[in-house]
């Protein structure tokens, strides 16, 4: 069911839009890490089965769409994580951590919800704390051209939306120390936001656009 579902996504997909994907080379094949994303749109929970051959891939996903039937249906198939975005959910983060132990890998927005602007919304500090407890690479993802409003209006025009995703290059983050845990996790969040920030065209760099560890980025050898 899985292999129909992928393919049903793809076949979708390949009818909406033209999808463009950039450091596909950056994703490993195999193993456990974070995929840390911006969110502008409802199709960005199924991008990453269009791009990725990983099965075992999961998305935690808000707890409200658990209540919509087709992402319920997805999210059987797909490897979805129906968490609670709005309170501290200890038994996720443990599961979540789990599961990469036994080789998963977790694609997830550290903005915890969608932009409805497109432009990149303060990071929270749930992915941060993940990648330092339990110390896998952070992957920075950027996509672009999945907006709800720009996708579905091009869908009328039978258009097809030009999409984007980018993958940038693995990084670690260092151990949580044991004081000052709550700076240390301010300082990570921010650097997980710029390392997206720096796949996107400017209009998408959203609060991060004059963030000096985005322009250092921008500016360094490695960007260029």
């Amino acid at each position: 069911m899985r292999k129909f579902v992928r393919g049903l996504i793809r076949f979708i997909f390949n009818r909406i839009a033209r999808i463009q994907v950039n450091g596909s080379q950056n994703v490993p094949a195999s193993g456990s890490f974070i995929i840390a994303t911006n969110h502008i749109g409802i199709i960005d929970i199924a991008m990453f089965h269009y791009v990725f051959d990983r099965y075992d891939m999961f998305i935690p996903v808000g707890e409200k769409w658990q209540k919509t039937g087709w992402i319920r249906w997805l999210g059987r198939h797909l490897n979805f994580l129906f968490i609670d975005r709005f309170n501290p959910d200890l038994k996720s983060l443990r599961k979540m951590i789990g599961l990469m132990e036994t080789g998963h890998s977790l694609v997830i927005a550290p903005e915890g919800t969608r932009s409805t602007t497109g432009a990149l919304l303060a990071g929270k500090p749930g992915v941060a704390y993940l990648a330092a407890r339990s110390g896998f690479p952070v992957i920075p993802v950027a996509i672009t051209g999945t907006e709800d409003k720009v996708l579905w209006g091009n869908i009328k025009r039978l258009r097809k939306s030009p999409v984007s995703l980018t993958a940038g290059t693995a990084f670690h983050l260092p151990p949580l120390p044991k004081e000052n845990r709550d700076q240390a996790l301010q300082n990570d969040t921010e650097e997980i936001m710029c390392q997206i920030a720096a796949l996107l065209p400017e209009r998408y760099r959203g609060v991060y656009a004059n963030h000096p560890r985005l322009l250092a980025l921008l500016t360094s050898p490695r960007h260029g």
